[in-house]
């Protein structure tokens, strides 16, 4: 085969994953393992072209950020997507980008919290917006439903500004936000919004304002916010194991990258990928850089085997320490594809 059409036909695989992706399937304890292929998402989605978490951004997934951030962001590991069912061979729209989302994945006490989920958004040069409009339309039909994803955010909440300047975004929202709910959905709601805009290398925590006015406690509940908060100040609205990367939904070829952070016995756990038909491709053990009442973050990389493109799920778990029952049980779809 010639070079050029090598190349070409490179980019036509790249374009067949890139049509549908996407912290964090049903929750709760082991539960039934899938027996066919998840749902996909009815919206449009495409490739996750968002940078690393905050804390952990490589110089190349940083966008520039000054009063309004600046640039769109570029590709990291998390690159391929899944289409909506059999692969098209139209690439997703030129003019689209793709931010993520953080909504609450239900479950048990240690397997509920947040989730990155993408989003397909109009390509703008405001990311750091445009991730706040996505959260702010809150979960999908598909994702609330089969999923039992959820948000804490008040329906008619409204993005009125957003700027950010050395590390620290101010986002102003609308009286809706600070409204109803008790302690919980006040904390996740703040949770949703920081994970949101600090999926950016250069924001690294927000100000929070309602209708222009700086919060210094927020809601009826009286939560303090005496200055910029960051991811560490959530922790209690994660799982036990959080899954940053893949997201929700989204790509993960053989040999990609998982990582994410976990507070977990001896920091040790399990990662696995099942195929569509429920049958495990690789159960990979995993340290976290801290454990036991420490939470430390962990990059691994799962390779496994797998003949064709398909729907597939990754799972997350704590062996007991008395019998390995898994414990901690988290999983949700991802679309597994063969490494390259």
């Amino acid at each position: 085969m010639s070079p050029s059409r090598s190349v070409h036909l490179s980019l036509a695989i790249v374009a067949v994953i890139a049509l549908v992706a996407g912290c964090t399937g049903g929750t709760g304890g082991l539960g039934a393992v899938p027996t066919s292929a998840p749902t996909a998402s009815a919206e449009p989605t495409g490739p996750d072209l968002t940078p690393g978490a905050s804390g952990s951004p490589t110089p190349s997934d940083e966008p520039t950020i000054s009063s309004e951030p600046s640039d769109e962001p570029t590709a990291s590991a998390d690159t391929t997507s899944a289409p909506t069912s059999a692969p098209s061979k139209t690439a997703a729209p030129a003019a689209t980008m793709i931010v993520r989302a953080y909504f609450v994945l239900g479950g048990e006490p240690g397997v509920a919290g947040l989730v990155p989920v993408l989003r397909e958004v109009p390509k703008s040069t405001a990311v750091a917006a445009a991730s706040m409009k996505a959260l702010l339309a809150g979960p999908t039909a598909s994702e609330s439903g089969d999923r039992r994803i959820s948000t804490a955010i008040p329906e008619g909440t409204t993005l009125k500004s957003i700027s950010a300047k050395n590390g620290v975004a101010t986002v102003d929202l609308s009286t809706e936000f600070d409204s109803g709910g008790g302690s919980a959905s006040m904390q996740y709601r703040l949770a949703q919004v920081v994970y949101t805009l600090t999926q950016f290398g250069t924001i690294k925590s927000v100000v929070f304002q309602i209708d222009g006015e700086t919060v210094t406690v927020f809601g009826s509940e009286g939560i303090v916010l005496d200055g910029p908060v960051g991811r560490a100040d959530y922790f209690d609205q994660l799982p036990a194991i959080f899954v940053d990367r893949p997201a929700f939904r989204a790509g993960f070829a053989s040999g990609g990258r998982v990582s994410g952070n976990a507070d977990v016995f001896e920091a040790t756990f399990r990662i696995a990928i099942l195929d569509a038909n429920g049958q495990s491709l690789v159960d990979q053990q995993v340290m976290a850089t801290c454990g036991t009442g420490c939470r430390g973050s962990f990059d691994a990389t799962l390779p496994y085997t797998v003949s064709k493109g398909q729907w597939g799920t990754l799972r997350a778990y704590e062996p007991s320490a008395k019998d390995g029952t898994p414990t901690n049980v988290r999983e949700y779809p991802v679309w597994i594809t063969p490494g390259g």
